[in-house]
Parts: C-alpha cells; structure tokens; sequence
C-alpha cells in the first residue's frame, strides 16, 4: 500500500511576483542535489490522522514555527515513487532564517556503525514560480499549477 503524506504550499507575493516557500532535505543523501531535490514542508500521515492535521504538525516540526490563516485545499498528487501527497495553499508569512527543523538519526557513513544526527530540512527559501519549477521534485510541480489556478495569479 503507497504511503501518504501530508503538506503546506506556502506562498506570497514578493517583488517578482507570486513566491512559495521550498524546504531542502537534509541528510547526506540531499547534500550536493539542489535542482529537483525541494519540496513542499510535507510527512506522513499518522494511523486515523486528519491530513490537515498532518501537514500543519509535519510544517511546525520541520520548519520550526506553526502557520495559520485560511488553508486552501489541493488535489492530492501522487509522487514517482507512488507516494500520495495531500496539500494545501496558505498565504503566510515565514522568515527562511528562522529554520529550526527536528532531526533524524542514521548510520552515517553506510556500514560504520556509527549513529549522526541530520536536520530533517537543512535550508528553506522562497521562490519566484520560474525557479520553483526547477527546484522542486518533478512529480510536486503540478501543485504550482493548482495554485496558480486557485489564486488566479
């Protein structure tokens, strides 16, 4: 069964025009990919949990700061690997400088033995849509659009 998650497409209007807010992986996996390696602040469901629910909490532990405001639903999208994401847009202000993301723990390097701890999202930035395009997961792009269709942007 495809796991599923939960996330918040933030956006605003910056001096380009129409901005989201993209969060980087961390871990040494992520390190030294940069195009097609964002996404959306996004995790999985708990058993019984409401989406909304999810992705608000998944926001708050990986970018450090809850958001609030009006929460506008997406239509899930379903990942390359078969992952489906549930997601909404919010307009909502959140300083990239003031990350604070939970960690994870992983044999690093691979066979070591040896335990590191590695942010779950080790850098966030806002975005013009163009670059966002570019930046983020191919199979998370049509999220961009159902925003840009919601918003009328």
């Amino acid at each position: 069964m495809p796991k599923v998650s939960a996330g918040l497409l933030l956006f605003r209007q910056g001096e380009s025009g129409l901005e989201v807010l993209l969060a980087h992986p961390g871990g040494p996996f992520w390190t030294r990919k940069d195009d097609g390696a964002w996404t959306i602040p996004k995790g999985e469901l708990c058993d019984g949990e409401d989406p909304l629910a999810a992705a608000q909490r998944e926001f708050e532990e990986e970018m450090g700061a809850p958001v609030t405001g009006e929460f506008l639903p997406l239509r899930p999208i379903r990942q390359a690997a078969g992952k489906l994401v549930h997601a909404w847009a919010l307009c909502a202000p959140f300083d990239p400088a003031q990350l604070k993301s939970n960690t994870f723990s992983m044999e690093w390097p691979p066979r070591s033995g040896n335990q590191r701890m590695f942010p779950e999202v080790d850098r966030a930035a806002w975005f013009p849509l163009s670059e966002a395009r570019v930046k983020m997961l191919n199979s998370q792009t049509p999220l961009l659009d159902q925003l840009v269709a919601l918003i009328g942007a």
